[in-house]
């Protein structure tokens, strides 16, 4: 069976990147071409064109209002790349949060739920968001864009600030990106795709097109556009537990995500603003520093407190901690229900091991406190204490 768990992960996981590089690919590739259209006069029904050079060819993107009638034999579409990622981002919240009694979603420091309650939750906050966003569109406020903007930046924050309060950091990291991802999921599937076919069946059947379909759909791929960069980072985000592991973890993401929004948009006038170099370096270096300012310890403003240990702290002392709060998941054949394999294949039943890995746990156990995910071993703090003791002694006998 844990077999099997792993075998589903490593599809679902394989199957997410490929689709999600596609996708994101695709998207960028069609905002640049729309960005740096060049009028065609000699040419009725351009919007304008392309000249590119790549892979040794010269290539001529025309962007075209085709005249009723005139549609082409074949007519490629983008839409399974983006339907492709998200189920599998589904599938990988499910394998990796919601199994196991969502183990890995629950931190009784930050609020005492149980797991079917945490899932509620997390899958509550992904569905609200796309329904109040795409209501904020389509009612009558979505005619004034700022305001709209504005109004779905806010809902979108209140749903990540119940996500903060209520599951572990790392798994609201996840969950707002899937809030975001569903989001621009929604915008294809129902605004972008039925926009083109409105636009195709118009066309093959000798109507008048109706531009505000193309502009709905094209105003909704922009903000796709907007998006991409904060849900890149999410998507990797667990790699780097002294941003979900901070105390101020909310805050982290908030500044991430923002200053990656205003680079994108950089980027985005970059062929029509000459300064935007050096607003965009100005940017992503207030970014860091902002950063460096939550990672001038990895607990936060102030170092992590807990007991002080007097005296000296042996290997003697440290490995029943090690073999009751981190041998459950970290050990050749895990014990604890939620975990089928080591994560990252790490085991601590050698005391050579607990060695070589002696500043990873300082981090993770002792500065950051976010090991074991979720305290599901039930470590206190004394007991990190004297792990932090026996490393800063030198991780003597």
């Amino acid at each position: 069976m844990a077999s099997l768990h792993e075998l589903l992960h490593l599809v679902a996981r394989w199957v997410h990147l490929i689709a999600g590089i596609m996708w994101i690919g695709n998207s960028m590739l069609f905002n640049w071409l729309d960005r740096n259209l060049e009028p065609v006069p000699e040419r009725p029904g351009a919007v304008g064109e392309n000249w590119m050079i790549h892979s040794g060819g010269f290539y001529q993107v025309v962007k075209l209002i085709p005249a009723p009638g005139a549609l082409p034999k074949t007519l490629h579409w983008f839409k399974w790349q983006n339907g492709i990622t998200w189920l599998s981002g589904i599938a990988l919240l499910g394998l990796v949060y919601h199994l196991g009694g969502a183990a890995i979603m629950v931190d009784a420091q930050v609020a005492a739920i149980t797991g079917g309650r945490a899932i509620g939750i997390g899958m509550g906050a992904i569905v609200a968001s796309w329904v109040l966003y795409d209501v904020i569109w389509r009612s009558p406020l979505g005619k004034h864009p700022t305001l709209a903007t504005l109004a779905s930046a806010l809902e979108v924050f209140l749903l990540s600030v119940l996500l903060f309060h209520s599951l572990s950091g790392r798994a609201a990291y996840m969950h707002v990106g899937v809030m975001i991802g569903t989001i621009m999921t929604g915008n294809v599937w129902f605004v972008i795709m039925p926009a083109q076919r409105e636009l195709v069946a118009a066309t093959s059947e000798w109507r008048k097109q109706r531009p505000e379909r193309g502009y709905q759909a094209k105003q909704r791929s922009v903000h796709n556009n907007y998006l991409t960069f904060p849900l890149l980072f999410i998507m990797i985000s667990n790699h780097f537990p002294t941003t979900f592991g901070n105390a101020h973890d909310a805050a982290v993401l908030l500044v991430l995500a923002a200053g990656s929004m205003g680079i994108r948009h950089l980027m985005n006038i970059r062929f029509t603003y000459p300064g935007w170099l050096t607003w965009a370096l100005a940017l992503f270096g207030a970014t860091c520093v902002a950063m460096l300012v939550f990672f001038a310890h990895p607990a936060g403003f102030s170092p992590a407190r807990g007991p002080s240990i007097a005296g000296h702290v042996g290997w003697s002392d440290v490995e029943p901690i090690v073999a009751r709060r981190c041998v459950p998941c970290h050990a050749r054949h895990p014990t604890n229900p939620a975990v089928t394999t080591a994560p990252n294949g790490v085991t601590f039943e050698e005391r050579d091991t607990v060695y070589r890995w002696r500043e990873r746990i300082r981090l993770r156990v002792v500065e950051l406190r976010n090991m074991p995910l979720g305290n599901a071993t039930g470590i206190t703090d004394d007991e990190r204490a004297r792990i932090g003791a026996w490393i800063d002694q030198g991780a003597r006998d």
